[in-house]
């Protein structure tokens, strides 16, 4: 596999449970993951996967920043860093800038909402 660079401003955001997401190496079938530049709306969706592990690295947030994990709700700030297991239900709560991995590779179809 050859040394692959991306720019997340030239990927187009697309909408999702969170806000809009910019999600890079779905194209690449060596990686096995995807990465997501997310941007969090304060009304961000409560969602699970069935599949999907994710893990957020929280880039930017507010002081009054929060994660939903199931009935947990806890509090996040820049440089924190959450594995959110397959089935677990979670949203971000507040407005705050988010670096995603998903593995396997992200995929729509596993993307539910209660």
């Amino acid at each position: 596999m050859q040394p692959v660079v991306v720019d997340f401003a030239e990927i187009a955001g697309v909408p999702c449970p969170c806000g809009s997401a910019r999600r890079a190496f779905a194209d690449v079938p060596e990686f096995p993951a995807t990465i997501h530049l997310t941007e969090i709306s304060q009304d961000a969706a409560l969602h699970y996967h069935k599949r999907l592990t994710e893990t957020y690295y929280f880039l930017e947030c507010g002081p009054d920043a929060r994660m939903e994990l199931d009935d947990k709700v806890i509090a996040v700030r820049p440089g924190h860093c959450v594995l959110i297991p397959p089935g677990v239900r979670h949203r971000a709560i507040g407005r705050m800038r988010v670096l995603i991995v998903a593995m396997p590779k992200f995929d729509p179809a596993d993307e539910w909402l209660d």
